[in-house]
C-alpha cells in the first residue's frame, strides 16, 4: 500500500477516535447531577451522540473500503483484507424450528435485529407478549398497548395466537407493523380423562404459553413482559416497569415483577399512593414481567395444565418474591373465559386502574432490595398498634396511623378477609397479596396490616 494512502487512513481513524472523544467529554463536563433528575435521563441524552458515533463508525469502514478499492485497481500485488464489524452488517438470528417459517405480521420475528436485543439495565429492549386465542376485543387491550408506549423499537409488541380463529387473526393482522403475529402450530385435541374434561382449555392455554414463551426468548430476549388479551394498562404501564427491571435483574430473591394488585379495588387501596410499591410472596400474574434466567429454570418442567397454580408452588417459587403495585396498572376486562367469569362479577370488574402517570424511572426505589425492605417494612408492621376486626369496621380506631389486625388460624383469616371484602383464599398456603404472611390494605382511611404473629415460621401449605 503506497505511504500516501496509508497516512490518509490513519488520519480518518484518528478524526473518528478524536471526535467521539470531543463527544463524550463534552457529555460529561457539561453534565450537572443537582440538574439531571436520573442516571436512566443522562443515558438516553447520550444515545443520541453514541448513534452518531456508530455512524460515523461506519462511514470510516466504508471511507477505509473506498480507498482499498482504488488501490486494488493500481496495483494486484496486495490482496483485499476482509471487511469485519461492520455495524451495518449485523445479522439476525436464525428462526427456531419451532416457529412457523413465515409468520403473519409485516416482517415476523426475524425483524428484531440482534443490535435491538441486548439493553442494558437503563435502556433494555423488552417485547411485549400478549396471549390471544378468540376473543374479538382483543383490540382493546392493543389500542391502549400501542398508545401509552414510549419506543416502537424498545417495547415491540408480538402477539401469540392459539385457537386458529380467523376473525380475531384478521383483527390483530389490521394492526400492520405496530404488532408481530405468530400462530400457535400444534391445534391438536388434547386427551384428558374424563374427569378433567371441563378443564381442557387450561391444558391448551398451558401448551400455549410454553410454546410462545420458548419461541420469543430464542430470539434472543433478556427478559419479556406478559400480557393476555383481556387487560386494559395504565398511562404509566411502561414506566412501571422500566422503573423496577434494575431490580429485577440485580436482586435474585426477586423472580417477576406484576402490574396488579389482587385487591386493588377502591376502598382497599390508598388512591393518594400511587407510587407505593410492594414485595409480595404471592405471584400475581395478570400483567407481568419475567427474566429468560427464570423461563430457562422453568422450561424443562412446564406443566400441561394450571400454570399460574403451578409456578405458585413452593418447588417452583423457592421463597423468591414478587414487585406488586399499591394501585393496579392493568385491568381485566374479560369477563368470559375458561374460568367461566369465576370473581369478575364478585371481585374483578371492581379493580381501580391507575390514572395517574409515576415517573418510575426517576425514582429510588432502592427501598424493596430484600436487604433493606424485610426489616422496613417488619418494622413498621409489628410496632403499629393491634386493633380488633370490630374496632375497625365499626370506626373506633383512634388513631390515623397505621393499625395491625392479628390472625391466627387459617378460619380466623377467612373471616377478617371476607368481612372486609379482601380476597380470602390462597395458593399453595399464601394468601393473595401477603409478604411473610402479611397483608397489606387500606381501611377508612387508614393502613391496615393484617398479620400473624412476630414469631411466624411460614406458609401451612394446608391453608389451600
Amino acid at each position: 500500500m503506497r505511504p500516501r494512502k496509508t497516512f490518509l487512513i490513519a488520519a480518518i481513524l484518528v478524526g473518528w477516535i478524536f471526535t467521539t472523544y470531543l463527544i463524550f467529554i463534552k457529555n460529561f463536563k457539561e453534565s450537572n447531577p443537582q440538574r439531571d433528575q436520573s442516571i436512566l435521563q443522562k443515558v438516553h441524552y447520550l444515545e443520541q451522540n453514541i448513534h452518531f458515533a456508530e455512524e460515523s463508525r461506519g462511514r470510516l469502514y466504508r471511507e477505509i473500503i473506498n480507498i482499498l478499492q482504488k488501490e486494488e485497481k493500481t496495483t494486484s500485488t496486495e490482496a483485499l483484507p476482509p471487511v469485519v464489524n461492520n455495524v451495518d452488517l449485523i445479522e439476525v438470528p436464525a428462526p427456531i424450528a419451532e416457529t412457523p417459517p413465515k409468520p403473519d405480521g409485516s416482517s415476523g420475528l426475524e425483524k428484531f435485529q440482534q443490535k435491538y436485543i441486548n439493553g442494558d439495565v437503563n435502556s433494555p429492549i423488552i417485547p411485549v407478549l400478549v396471549f390471544a386465542c378468540n376473543r374479538l376485543s382483543v383490540n382493546k387491550c392493543l389500542d391502549d398497548l400501542i398508545r401509552y408506549r414510549p419506543r416502537a423499537d424498545q417495547f415491540p409488541i408480538i402477539v401469540s395466537q392459539d385457537c386458529d380463529d380467523e376473525a380475531t387473526r384478521t383483527m390483530i393482522l389490521s394492526y400492520k407493523e405496530n404488532v408481530t403475529l405468530i400462530r400457535q402450530p400444534d391445534q391438536s385435541d388434547i386427551t384428558v380423562l374424563p374427569k378433567e374434561k371441563k378443564y381442557k382449555g387450561y391444558y391448551k392455554i398451558s401448551r400455549h404459553y410454553g410454546w410462545a414463551l420458548k419461541t420469543v426468548f430464542k430470539q434472543g430476549f433478556e427478559s419479556i413482559i406478559i400480557v393476555e388479551d383481556d387487560l386494559s394498562i395504565a398511562p404509566d404501564f411502561y414506566e412501571y416497569f422500566l422503573g423496577t427491571y434494575p431490580i429485577l435483574k440485580k436482586d435474585q430473591s426477586l423472580w417477576c415483577i406484576s402490574a396488579w394488585n389482587d385487591n386493588g379495588k377502591e376502598g382497599l387501596i390508598d388512591g393518594a399512593a400511587s407510587e407505593l410499591l410492594y414485595r409480595s410472596d404471592f405471584f400475581p400474574g395478570l400483567g407481568w414481567m419475567m427474566t429468560k434466567e427464570l423461563w430457562e429454570e422453568l422450561e424443562p418442567k412446564w406443566p400441561k395444565a394450571f400454570w399460574d397454580d403451578w409456578i405458585r408452588q413452593p418447588e417452583q417459587r423457592k421463597e423468591r418474591a414478587c414487585i406488586r403495585p399499591e394501585l393496579p396498572r392493568t385491568r381485566t376486562f374479560g369477563k368470559v373465559g375458561v374460568s367461566n367469569g369465576l370473581f369478575f362479577d364478585k371481585h374483578l370488574k371492581y379493580i381501580k386502574l391507575s390514572e395517574e402517570f409515576v415517573s418510575f424511572t426517576k425514582m429510588n426505589l432502592t427501598y424493596l432490595h430484600k436487604s433493606i425492605y424485610d426489616d422496613m417494612f417488619l418494622n413498621a408492621v409489628y410496632q403499629s398498634p393491634v386493633v380488633t376486626l370490630d374496632e375497625l369496621k365499626r370506626g373506633l380506631v383512634k388513631t390515623t396511623d397505621p393499625v395491625r389486625v392479628a390472625y391466627l388460624t387459617k378460619e380466623q383469616y377467612k373471616r377478617i378477609t371476607k368481612s372486609l371484602g379482601l380476597m380470602d383464599d390462597f395458593k399453595s398456603g399464601v394468601p393473595r397479596t401477603a409478604y411473610h404472611g402479611i397483608v397489606s390494605f387500606f381501611y377508612n382511611g387508614r393502613r391496615v396490616y393484617l398479620a400473624p404473629n412476630v414469631n411466624w415460621k411460614g406458609y401451612d401449605l394446608t391453608w389451600s
